[in-house]
């Protein structure tokens, strides 16, 4: 008697249409004695798990070649060697964690990979539509997520091209592949999407599911998160095709239907130019590094590449395939509509401003409002095929959004991801961007050793956490991406910011790319404000950025320059002795060679209709601290107006390290964690005034001097200050 079989899918490798995909069917429960060969699998079944499944049969299969296609690794009659075999795999494929700078492998493809992998697997096989795994994800972290990629109208499934490698690491990246002879309706393709859903909740229950829908898929993600409220989805609509009754492609439908055959086959032509921005497409995989001029002949390479590609894609296609697809198109986003109402999940839409195909700024707006839990990032300079054009990294998005979790709840030290390398290259690009802020700044940072010598570098701070840096916040905050950026250069690690959490909320950014300065902070380690996340990062042994005058600190009045706007309790040396971290007070100065303030807040509240604005936000604002906290909890909190001053320069000083290890008395006896407090307190007082002094020895204080210095001899990095 054959017992039932649940399947998962997750991968094992196999040659399909020349391109080599990756695949694995778990098997969840035993019994019976029929295996199958896979060679036989593929060739009988053409791939399809719901064949599998209907013949009842059991096997574990992870091939890694196109020469091991033919060799069952674990048969259901030798469960000793499965045993074996399975704790292996888990021992050589899973990994804890992601280091810093790890190798994201985004922009490493272009969309010339994706069209030499579509014209591939375009070629028609007759078989129903299924899902695959790409061999460039690999294996992702231990228990990591499920990603269920809907593609577009094409079907193809390779619309994540540019991105397998980054999602690879931290999902189990499956794409659905519809055969371009394939007409199941749109029900049909709900309850496949459906029946992959409920196996995996039913497997994971704790885990979300994640569902990336591109236009058409979109369309697919909606319907099935809006009929399965109880399962936990994250929903990320790309150029969602929700919008068709608002689209230029509407007029196609009837046209389409009288037009000769002939005529019809050149539509594909048309839509192929205007489906995205070719400049971007082009940029994808362009090394920045490269000379100016290697650069350029890159891109016209890639440019005039394309159009090679896309007429053997096209002549693959059946006569009538468009019209259908459009049809199908239409009936999906009438279904969808129909039910956004019951859609219970999180939703995250991208959206292009430059879409010429559906008017993606306007529906991801519309979808904000009609959706229960929805947030949009634009990408104004974009067009429809998003996710294939440069600058747009899928991954990134998900983390800043807040999306990437590992459980029913977000949590943002276990779910942290570190920056990986193209994050990290992405980021101190754009701070290039901003040279003139950063010559203007161009912090020169001392630390103190052991023994009391004060030193230029970072040489005096600790590498072994846990360890909290505490220190003094200047106007806005400004000296956090030099902090940052220093540690990361010099130190190869990161220092973990201790951030309001209006810096998390979430919001739509109008920009090229979708991210804010706030959101390059998330990608570097900030994490909200909270004893939870401060007691997580310490158990964690991390590196902690913390300001114990937060934002009241940050957005300081006049005449409070360089002033310590601390907490009356010691918020922070208990967490510290309790896990035995290192503090090492620091102070920052220079707001005053830099700007000028012009009105505080107690000058805007004497400006009428602009303080009744300050105080609508004052109200709104969330709150970190009760009154009971003192001056820093303040609830009149604004941005005050400034004028920029002829540069001068940061100087940051990190003082002599203390230890809290051994120090148990300080969790119990209150005089004695006040005695450390004020000790952490005065060392910063103590060391403002040093720099506040000795910075008029620098030589390079000037900006006029040290544009020359840079111009002539070094990096910013090099120029040189005074001696300690």
């Amino acid at each position: 008697m054959a017992s039932a079989v649940a399947f998962m899918v997750s991968p094992y490798t196999f040659t399909y249409s020349k391109i080599k995909l990756q695949f694995q069917v778990r098997v969840q429960s035993f019994g019976g004695r029929d295996v199958m060969r896979l060679s036989n699998s593929i060739r009988e079944y053409g791939t399809s798990l719901s064949g599998l499944k209907e013949k009842n049969r059991m096997l574990i299969i992870r091939a890694t070649s196109e020469q091991d296609e033919d060799k069952v690794l674990v048969d259901g009659g030798n469960r000793r060697a499965k045993s074996r075999l399975e704790k292996k795999w888990v021992k050589d494929a899973i990994s804890e964690d992601l280091e810093v700078l790890w190798d994201d492998g985004y922009g490493t493809k272009s969309v010339k990979d994706y069209l030499v992998g579509a014209r591939e697997i375009i070629t028609p096989d007759g078989g129903p539509p299924r899902w695959f795994c790409p061999v460039e994800c690999g294996q992702p972290l231990k228990n990591s997520p499920v990603l269920l990629y809907l593609p577009g109208l094409d079907g193809v499934g390779l619309g994540l091209t540019l991105h397998h490698k980054s999602l690879g690491k931290l999902f189990e990246v499956r794409c659905l592949h519809v055969p371009i002879h394939d007409r199941t309706p749109f029900e049909g393709l709900v309850k496949l999407v459906e029946e992959a859903v409920r196996l995996q909740h039913a497997s994971f229950p704790d885990k979300p599911i994640y569902l990336v829908g591109e236009s058409f898929g979109g369309c697919l993600a909606l319907t099935v998160a809006a009929r399965n409220p109880k399962i936990d989805f994250v929903v990320i609509l790309v150029n969602p095709g929700t919008s068709l009754d608002r689209s230029q492609l509407m007029f196609l439908v009837p046209v389409l239907e009288v037009l000769p055959e002939g005529l019809c086959d050149a539509v594909p032509y048309l839509l192929s130019s205007i489906m995205g921005n070719p400049l971007k497409m082009a940029m994808a995989d362009i090394d920045i590094k490269l000379p100016p001029r290697l650069q350029i002949q890159q891109l016209l390479a890639n440019l005039i590449g394309f159009p090679t590609y896309i007429p053997d894609m096209i002549n693959s296609i059946p006569s009538g395939t468009f019209l259908w697809k459009f049809k199908l198109l239409k009936s999906a986003a009438a279904d969808a509509n129909s039910h956004l109402h019951a859609v219970k999940a999180e939703v995250l839409v991208l959206a292009s401003g430059n879409d010429n195909i559906l008017p993606s700024r306007c529906e991801g707006e519309r979808l904000q409002s009609s959706l229960q839990n929805c947030s949009v990032r634009h990408f104004k300079d974009n067009g429809h095929l998003l996710l294939l054009e440069e600058g747009v990294n899928l991954l990134t998005i998900i983390k800043v959004s807040g999306k990437y979790r590992r459980s029913r709840r977000h949590d943002f030290v276990s779910d942290f991801v570190p920056p990986s390398t193209s994050e990290l290259r992405d980021f101190f690009e754009r701070l290039d961007r901003c040279r003139s802020f950063r010559i203007a700044s161009s912090s020169a940072m001392f630390s103190t050793m052991a023994d009391g010598r004060i030193v230029r570098g970072l040489a005096g701070v600790p590498d072994e956490g846990p360890l909290i840096l505490v220190g003094n916040h200047m106007l806005m905050g400004m000296e956090v991406f030099s902090l940052v950026e220093e540690f990361v250069r010099k130190k190869n690690f990161l220092i973990h910011g201790i951030a309001h959490p209006a810096m998390f909320s979430g919001r739509s950014e109008d920009s090229a790319d979708a991210m804010s300065l706030g959101d390059w902070f998330q990608v570097l380690g900030a994490i909200p404000v909270s004893p939870v996340n401060l007691f997580k990062l310490l158990s964690a042994k991390k590196h902690v950025l913390l300001y114990p005058g937060g934002a009241r600190e940050s957005l300081h009045y006049k005449g409070e320059e360089y002033k310590l706007i601390w907490p009356d309790e010691p918020e922070f040396v208990r967490m510290a002795a309790r896990f035995g971290a290192t503090i090492v007070p620091f102070s920052s100065v220079g707001e005053d060679d830099i700007l000028h303030m012009g009105l505080d807040y107690h000058d805007l509240m004497k400006i009428p209709m602009v303080n009744d604005y300050i105080r609508d936000a004052s109200y709104k604002a969330i709150r970190v601290r009760d009154d009971s906290q003192g001056t820093v909890a303040t609830k009149e909190l604004c941005v005050p107006w400034f004028l920029p001053k002829i540069p001068g320069r940061f100087y940051v000083l990190f003082g002599k390290p203390i230890e809290t290890k051994g120090k148990e008395a300080l969790l119990k006896d209150k005089d004695c964690a006040n005695e450390m407090y004020l000790q952490v307190k005065s060392e910063i007082r103590s060391n403002l005034d040093y720099l506040l002094n000795e910075r008029n020895r620098d030589p390079y204080r000037s900006i006029v001097d040290r544009t020359l210095y840079c111009a002539l001899s070094s990096p910013l990095s090099g120029i040189p200050a005074f001696d300690p």
